[in-house]
C-alpha cells in the first residue's frame, strides 16, 4: 500500500521505535524506507540567566555530519530493504516534511514523544508534521 515510506529519527530510543514499525510497513509493501534527521539550527544561542552567547561556525555543519552518521548506523541495521538516508540543518518537521515532499512520500511515520504535556502546547515534531505533511502520517506510539 505505501511504498514511499519517510521515517524522522534523532536516534533516541522513542524514534527507533517509530523506525521500526516504518519498517515493518516498507517490509509489506517492498518499497523504499527514506530515513530522515533534521538538524536544528542554532549559529547563536544566548542564555538570559548568564549572559553567554555560543556561536557555532559551522552553521550545523557538524551536528549535521554526525546526524549522517547516525543515519548511516540505523540504515546498516536494516537488512533486505531499499534505505535512502538524508540529513538537512533546519527545523526538524520542516526537514521531514520537505524531504517527503520531495520524493512524493506515500506515509511519514513520527514517534508520538512531545505529544503529551507542555511540549504539545509548545508545538511537537510529530504534531507539526501532521499539520503540515502532504501526504498520510503515521504517528507511532512510542511513549
Amino acid at each position: 500500500m505505501f511504498s514511499t515510506i519517510v521515517v524522522g529519527t534523532d536516534g533516541s530510543d522513542t524514534a527507533r521505535a517509530a523506525v521500526a514499525l516504518a519498517v515493518q510497513l516498507i517490509r509489506e509493501s517492498g518499497g523504499t524506507l527514506h530515513l530522515v534527521a533534521g538538524v536544528p539550527s542554532a549559529s547563536g544561542v544566548t542564555v538570559p540567566a548568564g549572559g553567554v552567547h555560543v556561536v557555532d561556525p559551522s552553521g550545523g555543519a557538524q551536528r549535521s555530519q554526525a546526524a549522517h552518521r547516525m543515519l548511516e548506523k540505523v540504515a546498516n541495521e536494516v537488512q533486505g530493504i531499499d534505505v535512502d538516508i538524508h540529513t538537512a540543518v533546519g527545523d526538524p518537521a520542516e526537514v521531514i516534511v520537505r524531504r517527503a515532499d520531495e520524493i512524493r512520500a506515500d506515509l511519514i511515520v513520527v514517534g508520538s514523544k512531545g505529544m503529551r504535556g507542555t511540549r504539545r502546547i509548545l508545538g511537537s515534531v510529530p504534531n507539526r508534521v501532521a499539520h503540515k505533511a502532504g501526504c498520510h502520517v503515521l504517528i507511532a506510539k512510542t511513549t
